[in-house]
């Protein structure tokens, strides 16, 4: 496709109609994937499948290059607007329990917002031989402008009791507990909450406030609320306005978090327990913690069913700071966090489905979809068929990073390292004016606590060629180098290594990164330092890489989870013991602080940030008379990179080397990056206390490195994110591009490494 064909740039006035994702992000030649879009202003639509070889349409890219791939299909369709609706909750059957005039339904909540009106749990019942359709609210706890309210309509009765006048507090954990008795004709509740470490918030909670401690306040609100007058807290008794009712209830629904179309709640529910007459039924929400569902105490009685992905391995209510990893004492981590806009899975009907053909080249490939709306691209990868002979080479597309920054509103809502931009392409337009799109891994939940769930089952807009600086478009240019090379090269993603293992790149002898490989999971990790082992050759051209642990779920696939625990660089952090992922129940935050720093892997790790202004890379004076001195043949300045994306090949996120943290001691320096501009900060893990660092300061540093590994294999790392930016410059005739080209070939040849001499 020709310059003029790329996606433009546009802005908020003329906003986007089209959107979609796709299912699965990476596929085999043979296998099938579906096209899941929407459309705001409904119409025909025309898509097709095309290859994208760049998508960056920007001067310091190739050019935009997309191919048609006609074998792969095309379909005309109509397109309807299909919603988002996000908000996490859970809900359990419990039409086990027999028939009764008297159910009662506790549960300890943490609200975290206390604005509007919040559904924080719904038991919904029908009278007795009434089919379930029938079935009413029959106990019904709110928030209501911070105050708890329970309500029920049972047999029609429309009766609301305001528990406590006082509003509650953010962040404190309360036991409600609410009774229906339908022989007395009476609606009872009580809201209590235990101790806390701070007395002087408790002074607050007046009558509110229980000596006892937790378990026996559980013990004594369930005795008390037979006689509908609760010991401990405030509460009190409405009366069903009618003469008392006979007929019994059976519970048909629970509900967490939500009810039947009623509001979402924000914040933390634990220990969810339902009465019915004499007996109970309770879910331990410490249960399973990886899973969606969670089972309760009485076989004839449904798990609860999480939706939309809520928070877990968090504290709950008997939580006191004695354990810190949840497997420790389940029971201190029985707890669940909804938000209000929590979205895991878009859930939408299929607009087409695709069964590649079994010869369809491996590459970057994309749902081309255009109609009088508009038009838009969604990206997919397409390894080869299974058996098929591969290339010696492969791309490994950071899949990771991108679910990461998953609809990422840094460019409009500002961070750090980023100032707000007023002018944004469409696409981060609709991000704005779209907040049901979900979060990334960079926000905060609108009650400040951190995102630490990221899916790509829902439109992720910032993977699109062209709509973000970061990750997607350019690791596309370095498709496009590796295109131009005409050596052959496969696409592999890191969900297939992870779930995969050493087995997904295994075959290929040189294994190419993306620009920012930031995010890698223990299987992640131990599959490439295997293949490293077996010979294979690392190409790192990018920065900030194998920074976060990150963790995967079978049970949610297509979601991620991420703890940003212990330093780095960060939008936000884990709270007081959450640390530990709930999938895998490992440790969370920097690899560094793993004891498996990046240098270990790729000779060098992150050092430094700054988006002003990109540099060049001086050559180290040894390197030519050195064993690597051919990565540098056809460069005889000695200046590296002096113009690109930003300035420059060194730029935005570095990588240094150095040996305190892993980086191989026989490793050759080829040329360092140490010119920039005072915004270029050393990351927060280097900070040993607040002091005045020289200038220019040694430890912010791009270092470009080159070293051996076992079984004649070879690493070859640049230290920057900025090197996509200078591939390009005058058609490939550049230093950058002689370098990496010298590398890929030498690399892409079978003959062994010699092992260093010592």
């Amino acid at each position: 496709m020709s310059q003029t064909d790329a996606p433009q740039a546009g802005d908020a006035d003329t906003p986007k109609q089209l959107t979609g994702y796709c299912e699965p992000w990476s596929l085999r030649a043979g296998e099938t994937v579906r096209l899941l879009a929407s459309s705001h202003q409904p119409g025909r639509a025309d898509i097709d499948i095309t290859r994208i070889v760049c998508g960056d349409p920007t001067r310091y890219g190739p050019g935009f290059d997309e191919r048609p791939a006609p074998s792969a299909g095309n379909w005309s369709v109509t397109l309807d607007e299909q919603p988002l609706v996000p908000g996490s909750y859970g809900v359990a059957a419990v039409d086990g329990v027999p028939s009764v005039s008297r159910l009662g339904l506790r549960v300890w909540m943490m609200p975290t917002l206390l604005d509007g009106p919040q559904r924080v749990a719904t038991l919904c019942a029908q009278t007795a031989g009434a089919s379930a359709s029938s079935a009413a609210e029959a106990l019904r706890l709110d928030l209501s402008e911070g105050r708890a309210v329970v309500s029920t309509s049972a047999h029609g009765q429309q009766v609301q009791l305001v528990v406590d006048d006082r509003p509650l507090t953010r962040n404190r954990w309360y036991l409600l507990d609410a009774e229906l008795d339908l022989d007395a004709g009476t609606l009872s509740a009580a809201v209590t909450t235990a101790r806390s470490d701070s007395p002087g918030r408790d002074a607050l909670e007046g009558s509110r406030l229980s000596d006892l401690p937790m378990p026996m306040l559980e013990a004594e609100l369930i005795e008390s609320a037979h006689d509908g007058a609760p010991r401990h807290g405030t509460g009190g008794t409405a009366s069903l306005g009618m003469p008392a009712v006979t007929d019994a209830l059976a519970p048909v629904t629970l509900w967490l978090a939500a009810g039947p179309g009623g509001e979402r709640f924000d914040g933390r529910l634990a220990q969810p327990t339902l009465r019915t007459g004499d007996g109970t039924v309770s879910w331990a929400l410490s249960a399973d913690m990886a899973g969606r569902t969670v089972p309760a105490d009485d076989p004839s009685c449904g798990p609860i069913v999480l939706h939309q992905l809520p928070a877990r391995a968090i504290t709950g209510p008997a939580w006191d700071g004695t354990a810190h990893r949840w497997a420790d004492n389940p029971s201190h981590f029985d707890a669940v966090h909804f938000h209000r806009d929590d979205l895991y899975d878009a859930g939408w009907q299929a607009t087409v489905e695709a069964t590649l053909p079994d010869d369809l080249p491996s590459g970057i490939y994309a749902f081309r979809v255009c109609s009088d709306a508009g038009e838009d691209r969604v990206p997919f990868f397409v390894r080869p068929a299974s058996g098929e002979r591969t290339a010696d080479v492969a791309l490994l597309m950071p899949t990771a990073t991108y679910m990461a920054y998953a609809n990422h509103r840094m460019l409009f809502e500002g961070a750090d390292f980023i100032p707000t931009k007023t002018r944004l392409r469409p696409e981060h337009a609709y991000i704005r004016d779209h907040p049901e799109l979900g979060l990334s891994h960079y926000e905060k939940h609108p009650d400040s606590s951190g995102v630490m769930f990221s899916s790509r089952r829902r439109p992720v807009l910032n993977l699109r060629p062209g709509a973000d600086g970061w990750n997607f478009t350019p690791d596309t240019d370095i498709n496009a180098f590796l295109e131009h090379l005409e050596i052959g090269h496969d696409i592999v993603t890191d969900e297939d290594l992870h779930f995969e293992g050493v087995d997904a790149i295994a075959p290929y002898r040189v294994l190419v990164t993306g620009s920012h490989p930031e995010y890698w999971s223990t299987a992640m990790l131990d599959a490439l330092a295997e293949w490293q082992r077996n010979g294979g050759r690392l190409m790192y051209l990018g920065g900030n890489g194998f920074y976060w642990r990150v963790a995967f779920s079978d049970d949610w696939p297509g979601a991620m989870e991420l703890r940003r625990a212990e330093d780095g660089v960060r939008n936000w952090q884990t709270g007081p013991g959450e640390s530990y992922h709930a999938w895998g129940g490992e440790y969370g935050g920097m690899w560094r602080r793993q004891g498996r720093a990046p240098n270990e892997i790729c000779g060098i790790g992150f050092a430094a940030q700054g988006f002003d202004k990109a540099t060049y890379f001086v050559r180290d004076p040894a390197v030519d008379s050195s064993r690597a001195a051919w990565i540098l043949d056809g460069v005889p300045d000695e200046r590296i990179g002096t113009s690109g994306l930003g300035g420059g090949a060194a730029g935005q996120e570095l990588d240094r080397y150095d040996v305190r943290l892993g980086s191989p001691e026989h490793a050759v320096m080829l040329a360092s990056a140490t010119t920039f501009g005072p915004d270029m900060l050393r990351t927060k893990e280097e900070f040993e206390g607040s002091v005045d660092f020289p200038t220019p300061d040694p430890m912010v540093r791009a270092d470009m490195v080159f070293y051996e590994t076992p079984n004649g294999g070879a690493v070859f790392s640049v230290g920057s994110i900025s090197w996509f930016g200078a591939l390009a410059r005058d058609g490939y005739d550049n230093d950058i591009a002689r370098i990496t080209a010298n590398v890929v070939r030498r690399f892409a040849d079978p003959e062994p490494f010699p092992p260093p001499i010592a």
